[in-house]
């Protein structure tokens, strides 16, 4: 297998890490406008995702799962944690002044009662607190916790869902700056893949060498790697690689969702082993138009609808049939992997200025074979801004 050494000698600047305590401050300040404007006098927050965009708290030991942890905004001032004392020190370095703890893990009343005696110390002006509640979204406690804070809250829960998606949808242009140098180095490291292809080559030693790659460039984790292979084609997009090695003739795909200071890329590359049959070039033809397609329709005021109609006109004229072959085409990116809205018929999120999320456009194109492409984009004022270098239009061979 071909080495990469040379590949780090012109490593991309990355941008500053963190935020600004006035990022931060401005993130809470919107959110208690669209709390006032739903009545809430507060938010609870439970994960990872959502304690991180209001404090700037981030670690790695949301990992294990054996702690809660709490963060409740009210409706005026600062928010506060409710978190494990091992956490305090961290949380002490974010612009986070109220900072309350417990010797976690103590499962009898880990965190509940502090958290309810937080919730009954805040003013009550409607008597709802917000909690995200709706697709995508999940409870980082035990159910039995969730409802005895349910029971002994002096504020009934209601779903914050909707208000928390529209607040990190927009994205600042420190948030951009970290997605686009993670799809950068991503970039740079799928350049370097035709050097590991040959046949006997197997799957995982390809990923196995992608990944230390683009670590080594730069990239805090790749937490999520799709790699599959097969004559003519591959017939899925979400396994992991296994022991196979590559023949002449395989198709190949690489889809990859690396991070930097905890913002995520998410796209993919497509090669032919040593040749490529006419099917499997045509399909990534359709899958390329599909997404120029998906460009031409990502302007603000377009919805998510939209821009998944764009793409399947395309595909449909090139053959394709079924339109949950691959499912929804594209989402929200960011903080995760994928959040927010989903390109799917019927998806009604309006596009607006400072969005990031994918195009995904993909298609069976024979029986077990199919093509998927994916890039990043902001949704911009002018057009959108690919964060991801294009795809060659044609399936490169290597």
């Amino acid at each position: 297998m071909a080495t990469t050494t040379t590949a780090h000698r012109h490593r991309a600047v990355p941008p500053p890490r963190g935020f600004a305590r006035a990022e931060l401050e401005a993130r809470t300040a919107r959110a208690q406008r669209a709390m006032a404007a739903e009545r809430l006098d507060a938010l609870l927050l439970t994960t990872e995702p959502e304690v991180r965009w209001f404090s700037g708290f981030h670690t790695r030991f949301w990992e294990s799962p054996t702690r809660p942890w709490f963060m409740v905004v009210p409706a005026d001032g600062a928010p506060i944690a409710v978190i494990p004392e091992i956490g305090a020190a961290g949380m002490s370095k974010t612009w986070i002044d109220d900072v309350r703890t417990w010797p976690s893990p103590v499962p009898e009343d880990d965190g509940v009662s502090l958290l309810v005696d937080t919730l009954r110390g805040l003013p009550r002006r409607h008597g709802r607190v917000g909690l995200a509640m709706g697709p995508g979204s999940h409870v980082r406690m035990p159910l039995a916790d969730l409802d005895r804070i349910r029971a002994s809250a002096p504020m009934m829960l209601t779903d914050a869902q909707p208000l928390l998606d529209r607040l990190r949808a927009i994205k600042s242009e420190a948030e951009i700056d970290k997605i686009r140098h993670a799809c950068r180095l991503a970039a740079e490291s799928f350049d370097a893949v035709p050097a590991l292809l040959a046949p006997g080559v197997t799957e995982r030693a390809v990923a196995r060498a992608f990944v230390t790659d683009l670590v080594g460039r730069g990239a805090d984790a790749v937490p999520y790697l799709a790699l599959a292979s097969g004559p003519g084609g591959y017939g899925d997009i979400i396994m992991g690689p296994s022991d196979r090695g590559l023949a002449a003739g395989d198709v190949m795909i690489i889809d990859t969702g690396a991070t930097f200071d905890g913002y995520f890329c998410d796209f993919d590359r497509n090669w032919a082993v040593g040749r490529a049959d006419e099917a499997a070039r045509a399909a990534y033809r359709a899958c390329w138009m599909a997404t120029e397609a998906g460009l031409a329709a990502a302007r603000p005021g377009a919805t998510a609808g939209d821009l998944h109609a764009a793409m399947w006109r395309v595909l449909q004229s090139h053959g394709a049939r079924g339109e949950g072959d691959v499912g929804r085409m594209g989402h929200g990116l960011g903080m995760q992997l994928t959040e927010g809205h989903s390109n799917r018929p019927g998806d009604s999120t309006v596009l607006r200025p400072g969005m990031v999320l994918t195009l995904e456009p993909g298609m069976s194109f024979a029986p077990g074979r199919l093509m998927v492409h994916e890039e990043d984009l902001v949704v911009r004022d002018g057009g959108p801004e690919l964060l991801t270098p294009r795809a060659s239009p044609e399936l490169p061979v290597v």
